[in-house]
């Protein structure tokens, strides 16, 4: 799973480069992926993650890792960010 964000599930797309004369020449735009440490307040750990800088403003802006995940939809989240997922479901019930 190289280069995708296991959050949000943001991969590299394919453009253009378009040059002066107007020539094109395939190339990838790819996402801007950082690995970050998250901390669980429910769970009372940290997980590791590869994450795009926009996933990270995300978590931010919603109250953290916790609650992005309750929100997020299962279908674009990686397989660790799912285990966590569950072991939130279970911390809540």
């Amino acid at each position: 799973m190289a280069r995708v964000c296991e959050l949000t599930g943001k991969r590299p797309i394919v453009g253009n480069n378009v040059s002066h004369a107007k020539n094109r020449t395939k190339r990838r735009f790819l996402p801007n992926l950082c690995n970050v440490t998250l901390a669980s307040e429910k769970l009372g750990r940290s997980f590791k993650f590869k994450v795009c800088a926009g996933a990270l403003r995300s978590v931010d802006h919603m109250g953290g890792l916790d609650a992005f995940l309750i929100k997020a939809k299962d279908n674009v989240l990686s397989s660790s960010a799912l285990k966590v997922k569950r072991e939130l479901a279970k911390a809540d019930a």
